[in-house]
């Protein structure tokens, strides 16, 4: 089924995604997109449903052909700091800041969001497989933190960042039994199943 290409007519809107929601390493990035209203692309869709290949491509096409796009991220630290619900919808707030020119209406991905100053919104669940702006928002999203996660690797090669780019794989929580928690590990996660707040103390 294709993707539809907007909500509201003939006005700037930006599609919303985030990436790294899940992961127990890294920071939450998130992406805004505008496209032009009459864009298609017959790759374009969730980026979970795309290869690393066809993601890599996309945002380059991606970049081009965008009215306007933004990326984000919200640290570790600050994840802990709020939970990572407010901390995904925060790193959205800091990609639609920085887009230009600014949109006039929203569409984000899921179903909850903190409206965003003067600009109304519509959460549209699983929207990454029904909009193509959330889409487009999703693969910049995902390739930008993968990239970060990539080069973060080359500092902390125990974890195997660059497979598992942070989520709780079980070779990444073998390598946080084994080696601890590094300060991109995010601490109100629960990073081993049978970790508790008393042992925090062995693994950092």
């Amino acid at each position: 089924m294709a993707l539809e290409k907007y909500y509201k007519h003939g006005i700037l809107e930006a599609g919303c995604d985030e990436a790294g929601r899940g992961c127990l390493a890294g920071p939450v990035y998130a992406a805004s997109v505008i496209l032009p209203q009459e864009y298609e692309h017959p790759l374009l869709n969730d980026s979970k449903k795309l290869t690393v290949k066809q993601r890599n491509l996309l945002r380059i096409e991606i970049e081009k052909e965008a009215l306007g796009y933004a990326v984000a991220w919200v640290s570790p630290g600050e994840i802990d700091g709020i939970n990572i619900f407010k901390a995904s919808v925060k790193a959205m707030h800091r990609a639609i800041s920085k887009l230009d020119p600014s949109p006039e209406h929203l569409l984000i991905d899921g179903k909850y969001f903190y409206k965003y100053p003067k600009i109304p919104h519509k959460c549209v669940i699983k929207g990454d497989g029904k909009f193509l702006s959330i889409a487009a928002a999703s693969v910049l999203a995902k390739t930008y933190r993968d990239e970060f996660m990539t080069d973060l690797h080359n500092y902390y090669p125990e974890y195997k960042w660059n497979k598992n780019k942070g989520y709780p794989t079980r070779q990444h929580r073998e390598a946080i039994k084994r080696f601890g928690i590094t300060p991109y590990h995010r601490k109100s996660f629960r990073l081993l199943p049978e970790a508790t707040q008393l042992e925090w103390k062995n693994l950092k």
